[in-house]
């Protein structure tokens, strides 16, 4: 990732965004991030944790108190091995126009969101919650799903199928790889009509290979008769990857993963962490 001097992370205080804090405050502290906890405030989610209120009792203090218990834990635990700072922020509106607008006000580098599983996010990629936020934020997004725990990452799955931005995109992902001594594979993936021959992997190969400045690379060329999303997650799966990245700019190869039709099928297997590159 580029150096994320800021990471923007909302919380609703489920599980599923707590997973997400964590993967937030572990990057920041390699980088030396400044990490903003946001909450969009709504009275569904107030009447979610606090079951037992009525309407009269509905207040801002009780998410404030909550929202810096959260601030404090992740000083405490996070700022010594690295984290610059955590900031909280609270606002009131629709989630996803508030965290683009937030996303924008801080300058952050990097959106780190969980879901409440890979479901939420590929049922209906327009129409989720994250869906839309990955369709219109301008920067990079790291999606969480809900059973997904913190683990440092060991291999990072770059699924693409080769174009000019990978040139610039895989010195991130090499960047942010080293933090970690983490292994890359670059999964040039299609399907099976549209295979790419040997030879020209090869050349493919050999155009990157100056952009890349990190020994534990491996070049992956696959070919899946069934859609590319499925294809990829049984990649991530059987090479034991602990994260997939993918760009969004990469517009054919993306919508081929992210159409409504293929990401149901798909939908049901992910269970790791997805890494939208939107910004160089």
């Amino acid at each position: 990732m580029d150096s994320p001097n800021v990471i923007l992370c909302p919380t609703d205080f489920s599980e599923c965004s707590l997973n997400a804090i964590e993967y937030a405050a572990r990057i920041g502290e390699r980088y030396g991030s400044t990490l903003i906890l946001i909450h969009v405030a709504n009275r569904e989610d107030y009447f979610k944790l606090n079951p037992l209120s009525n309407e009269a009792d509905y207040q801002l203090a009780f998410l404030k108190e909550k929202l810096s218990n959260l601030q404090q834990t992740v000083r405490n635990e996070s700022i010594p091995k690295g984290l610059k700072e955590c900031h909280v922020l609270i606002c009131d509106g629709d989630i996803v126009k508030e965290l683009i607008k937030a996303s924008e006000e801080t300058k952050a580098q990097l959106l780190v969101m969980g879901t409440e599983g890979m479901n939420e996010l590929r049922k209906n990629i327009i129409g989720s919650r994250t869906s839309r936020i990955v369709e219109k934020s301008k920067v990079d997004v790291l999606v969480v799903p809900r059973k997904v725990f913190y683990k440092q990452p060991r291999k990072l799955v770059f699924g693409t199928d080769y174009r000019e931005e990978d040139k610039v995109a895989i010195q991130k992902i090499v960047e942010f790889a080293k933090f970690f001594d983490a292994e890359i594979d670059i999964v040039h993936a299609s399907e099976g009509k549209n295979k790419l021959e040997k030879p020209l992997h090869q050349v493919m190969i050999e155009e990157l290979k100056p952009f890349i400045k990190y020994d534990r690379v491996n070049f992956v060329l696959k070919s899946f008769r069934d859609d590319l999303a499925l294809g990829l997650e049984n990649y991530l799966q059987s090479a034991k990857g602990d994260m997939l990245i993918t760009l969004s700019r990469q517009q054919d190869f993306f919508n081929k993963i992210f159409t409504k039709s293929v990401s149901k099928k798909m939908s049901y297997f992910i269970t790791k962490p997805l890494w939208v590159i939107k910004n160089f």
